[in-house]
């Protein structure tokens, strides 16, 4: 996971103008809800940018509060998609 968890944080970081350093992110870090970067555009912009870097495909009813609890969520659905591919 740690190719995968290290190119979401880098996209989470650049679609959202974060000011934390990657290595400040980690698997348990909180994300909605705790970052207010990611709003309703926040996560249509994150999305668009996974689905870019990752070639991918995230359907409507994909989305909801649990896929952007934490990094490590995000990171484990971007892997699942993946696998599918």
């Amino acid at each position: 996971m740690t190719e995968t968890l290290d190119t979401v944080r880098t996209v989470l970081i650049e679609a959202l103008d974060l000011g934390q350093r990657p290595e400040d992110l980690h698997e348990d870090t909180a994300l909605f809800g705790s970052l207010p970067e990611l709003d309703s555009l926040g996560v249509l912009a994150l999305v668009s940018a996974l689905e870019d870097r990752f070639d991918i495909t995230v359907a409507d009813d994909e989305f909801d509060a649990d896929l952007f609890e934490t990094l490590g969520t995000l990171t484990r659905f971007v892997e699942s998609k993946l696998a599918t591919v």
